[in-house]
C-alpha cells in the first residue's frame, strides 16, 4: 500500500512539475489538426462529417470511443470547417464531468441554445465533452432542450461509452464510433511532430511508444513530448525513462520465466522492476495482463492466465500487499506451466 501512496505523490508532483515548465498538453494542442482532412486514422467518420459540410446541414451528433480518438478534434474540424474563421462565436464547449447537474442544462445550456445562431448557415453548436457524466435528471431534460431548440441549435455529444448515455438521446442522434487508432497513423503523426520539432526518432521508439499509449495519439503525443524533454535523439530506452514503464520485453521475459519454470529468476526480475523502475504492483500486472495475449501458448493456458491475473489485481485494489500477490501470480504461472509439460 505505502508503494502504491508514493507512486500516487510522485504522479502528482510530475504533474505539478510539468504544468511549472509549460510542458502539460502543449505540442497536443500545438498539433492538434485544424481540418478534416488532417485527421488521421478515422477516415470512415472523417468522410461523413465531410458530407454535412457540403450540405451546410447536420443532426444531432453522439462521438463515443476511448479517450484520445479525435473526438473532440473532430467536433472543432467539423465547427472550423462549417462556421469559418468566426467559428468560435458558433461554438460552445462545455465538460459535462465538471457540470453535471440538471440546472447546468436549464441554465447555461437552455440559454445559449435558444438564441439566434450569427453566422449564415442557421444554427450553432453545443459540445458536450463526456456526456456520459451527465446525471441521468439532466439527461433527460437535455433531451427536452435538444428537441425544443433543434431550429437555431445542434449538439455534439462525446462520450467514452454510449450505454450510459439514455435511449430517448441516443435516438436522436447520429452515432459516430471511434476506434483506437491503428500503430502506423500514430506512428507517421509522431513522426512528422518529431520533424517539425527537429527531433530524431527511430522505428523502435515509435514502437515503444504506441505500446506505451494503446491506439491514444494524445498519450502518444504526450510521451514523445517528454521523451524530447529528456533527449533529442529518442530511442526505446528515452520512452521508457520518460515514462516510468518496465520495457515491454521484459515483462515478457518475466512472464516466460514464470512459465517455464524458472521461479526464482522471474521473481528476481520481479523485484528488479519494483526497485529499479519503480512501478506499481498495479502497474505491473497491467503490462503482465497485456503480455499474456501474446505469448506463444494454447488458447487455454491464456484463459487460465488472464482469470487468475484479474483475480489478483482485485486483490491488490482491495488492499492486498502487492508484492506477495504478485509471487503468489508468478507461483501459479509456474505451476500451469508445469501441469502443461506433464499433458503433453
Amino acid at each position: 500500500m505505502q508503494n502504491r501512496a508514493d507512486n500516487q505523490i510522485y504522479g502528482k508532483i510530475l504533474k505539478v512539475e510539468q504544468h511549472a515548465c509549460g510542458m502539460e498538453d502543449v505540442w497536443v494542442e500545438k498539433y492538434r489538426p485544424k481540418s478534416l482532412d488532417e485527421i488521421v486514422g478515422q477516415e470512415e467518420i472523417v468522410r461523413r462529417l465531410k458530407s454535412y459540410v457540403a450540405t451546410k446541414s447536420m443532426p444531432h451528433l453522439l462521438f463515443a470511443g476511448p479517450a484520445g480518438t479525435g473526438k473532440t478534434t473532430s467536433a472543432i474540424a467539423l465547427a472550423r470547417e462549417l462556421f469559418g474563421d468566426n467559428w468560435r462565436m458558433s461554438f460552445h464547449e462545455l465538460n459535462a464531468s465538471d457540470e453535471r447537474g440538471i440546472n447546468v442544462v436549464r441554465t447555461k445550456i437552455k440559454e445559449y441554445a435558444r438564441t439566434a445562431a450569427p453566422n449564415d448557415v442557421g444554427f450553432k453548436i453545443i459540445f458536450l465533452d463526456e456526456a456520459d457524466a451527465l446525471t441521468p435528471d439532466a439527461q433527460a431534460a437535455l433531451r427536452r432542450t435538444m428537441e425544443m431548440y433543434s431550429r437555431t441549435c445542434r449538439f455534439i455529444l462525446s462520450c467514452n461509452y454510449s450505454s450510459k448515455i439514455i435511449d430517448p438521446i441516443q435516438s436522436r442522434c447520429a452515432v459516430f464510433r471511434f476506434t483506437p487508432l491503428k500503430p502506423d497513423a500514430v506512428k507517421a503523426r509522431l513522426m512528422y511532430i518529431a520533424e517539425k520539432e527537429g527531433k530524431k526518432i527511430d522505428d523502435r521508439a515509435l514502437e515503444a511508444i504506441y505500446y506505451v499509449s494503446s491506439g491514444d495519439m494524445r498519450h502518444a503525443i504526450n510521451v514523445l513530448q517528454m521523451s524530447a524533454a529528456i533527449s533529442d535523439e529518442i530511442t526505446e530506452d528515452v520512452v521508457y525513462k520518460a515514462t516510468g514503464l518496465a520495457k515491454k520485453e521484459d515483462v515478457e521475459g518475466l512472464v516466460k520465466k514464470a512459465i517455464t519454470g524458472e521461479f526464482l529468476d522471474a521473481r528476481k526480475m520481479l523485484m528488479d522492476m519494483f526497485v529499479e523502475y519503480g512501478l506499481s504492483g498495479e502497474d505491473i500486472i497491467k503490462q503482465i495482463h497485456r503480455i499474456i495475449y501474446d505469448l506463444p501458448i494454447d488458447d487455454r493456458l491464456k484463459v487460465e492466465l488472464l482469470d487468475k491475473t484479474g483475480e489478483i489485481e482485485f486483490r491488490m485494489v482491495e488492499g492486498a500487499n502487492e508484492r506477495i500477490q504478485l509471487d503468489a501470480l508468478l507461483a501459479y504461472f509456474t505451476l500451469v506451466g508445469h501441469r502443461a509439460e506433464l499433458s503433453k
